[in-house]
């Protein structure tokens, strides 16, 4: 091989490499920008599922509460009966003792 055969054949190497180096380069870019949109996708699906998440949890807790509160007003309307019966059963003693002291304070 001559010298300029062999300068020629350097060159040719050398813009082949050229070539395959700019390949590369838009092939890691190309997988570059894939990754990038698989991962706003990702994301976004993730953002997605935690606002359903986030709602579910909220309808629990509220459903949670307004039992909690249902709950208590009818253990507080329980008690308030309970107490309305004794009550009621106290009546004829309170009316003899107010009308015993009446008594007392009217003979005295």
């Amino acid at each position: 091989m001559t010298r300029a055969e062999i300068l020629s054949d350097i060159k040719q190497a050398e813009d082949e490499a050229k070539g395959m180096v700019i390949q590369a380069q838009e092939a890691r870019s190309q997988k570059v920008n894939e990754a990038k949109s698989e991962a706003r996708e990702i994301l976004k699906s993730a953002e997605e599922e935690a606002t359903k998440y986030y709602i579910s949890e909220i309808g629990k807790a509220r459903e949670e509460s307004r039992k909690e509160k249902e709950k208590l007003i009818k253990k507080g309307y329980q008690e308030a009966e309970e107490i309305k019966s004794k009550a009621k059963k106290n009546i004829p003693k309170a009316t003899k003792f107010i009308l015993t002291e009446f008594e007392r304070a009217a003979n005295a």
